[in-house]
């Protein structure tokens, strides 16, 4: 698939409008209440406290579909009362947007038992998650160079740790990240140098964030155009990587 500005949401609108369609759920009275959790309900009291749920940068929303829950990352929460049909119409131009269509999508998936474990995982499980998709890239790819994009703290330190501060190269968004240093590495500008990091890593890990806000698409055609692997990582791209075929790695997802 060649990735264009609109292509992957694009895409998965029409599949899953698709599948609502076929289950007879388009024209349902389907209640969609997406709702913003606070930092304990969506992550519990894990041992750190530098995530960005924590420190206020980002939220989780709460899709409820059939009585089927799912959430998605973003940094522009909001409410939505309605049915899919309304959700299946959003533009999607906007954070907002994209986060309650992102969820939403997941709940509905949910549903229908495409897909499971689309709650984040609490408590300790965000520290244990770091260790484990390190462990997995280094079964996978052997000692390689990681490019990391959307800094996840437990995640940065881990990747540290087994591949080594040079083989490591982190971009994000948020301001108060760019320019300062994370475990031995600086944070590159991820508006800036994101094609940097791509085509200095071997093997890339995105965060599902980037389907709501927006970046995805580049950071795929950057992929693609440098031949590298990668993964996504986390449970607001459970929906999207089923329907698109996208790999994406998210070891303590929960069903609840």
């Amino acid at each position: 698939m060649e990735y264009t500005k609109t292509s992957v949401l694009e895409n998965s609108k029409m599949q899953l409008a698709e599948i609502v369609t076929q289950n007879r759920l388009l024209d349902a009275h389907v209640s969609v209440l997406v709702k913003t959790l606070t930092p304990a309900e969506a992550i519990g009291e894990p041992g750190r406290r530098d995530f960005p749920i924590i420190l206020g940068k980002e939220r989780v929303v709460e899709a409820e579909v059939l009585g089927a829950k799912a959430h998605a990352f973003t940094d522009s929460p909001g409410e939505f009362v309605g049915n899919l049909k309304e959700v299946l119409n959003f533009p999607l131009t906007s954070n907002r947007e994209r986060s309650i269509y992102v969820a939403t999508m997941n709940a509905t998936l949910k549903y229908l038992s495409f897909i499971d474990n689309t709650i984040h995982c609490r408590d300790e499980d965000p520290e244990r998650c770091g260790k484990e998709i390190a462990s997995q890239l280094l079964k996978r790819y052997g000692k390689t160079k990681i490019g990391f994009i959307g800094l996840n703290p437990a995640i940065a330190e881990n990747l540290v740790e087994t591949f080594g501060a040079e083989s490591v190269r982190i971009t994000d968004l948020n301001k108060q990240n760019v320019n300062s240093f994370k475990h031995g590495v600086k944070v590159w500008d991820g508006n800036e140098m994101t094609e940097e990091l791509i085509k200095h890593g071997d093997v890339i890990l995105i965060t599902g964030t980037t389907f709501v806000n927006g970046t995805f698409n580049h950071i795929m055609h950057c992929v693609q155009n440098y031949k590298k692997d990668y993964l996504t990582y986390g449970v607001t791209g459970a929906g999207l990587c089923k329907l698109l075929g996208l790999n994406r790695i998210c070891p303590y997802s929960r069903n609840q």
